[in-house]
């Protein structure tokens, strides 16, 4: 079986054609990420009365070159975007907790802060205080959860 090798000279027809084609896939992949977003949010603002995110500078986490990448692909900022207009059509509350928010690091069993979690390789760990052992992840999606409750009744 032979194939016919299409030269690419920059300028050319055939270049052309492949940059055009190339336009549409990237198109399409954008539209389904933006659909997917669309949906995601929606569903999250029609099952909540309170949703709580972390405000992440997203263009920071972009400096790191392992996972720029997986953090640009999941368009972070369009996503917090599309709850915002979302949350205020539905009349729902988003809280948006600050940055400097240590979410991962406090026990939210105890409230103990564990300093040795800043480190992304640690992904479990076990409160000294009352033992607990903790998903990185969970834990801090908890304690988000607890200071956008504790943020709704202040206000």
């Amino acid at each position: 079986m032979t194939s016919k090798k299409i030269i690419r000279e920059k300028g050319s027809n055939n270049w052309y054609k492949t940059k055009k084609k190339l336009a549409k896939v990237h198109e399409k992949i954008a539209n389904i990420r933006l659909d997917f977003l669309h949906k995601f949010s929606t569903k999250l603002i029609e099952e909540n009365q309170l949703i709580a995110v972390e405000t992440l500078e997203v263009k920071n986490m972009l400096k790191n070159s392992n996972l720029a990448k997986s953090i640009s692909d999941v368009c972070w900022s369009k996503f917090i975007e599309l709850l915002t207009y979302k949350a205020k059509w539905y009349g729902r509350d988003l809280i948006k907790i600050d940055t400097f928010f240590a979410s991962s690091q406090l026990c939210n069993n105890c409230g103990y802060k564990n300093k040795e979690v800043k480190d992304l390789k640690i992904r479990n760990w076990k409160c000294p205080e009352c033992g607990k052992v903790h998903d990185r992840d969970i834990n801090a999606s908890k304690n988000i959860l607890d200071e956008g409750l504790k943020i709704q009744k202040a206000s």
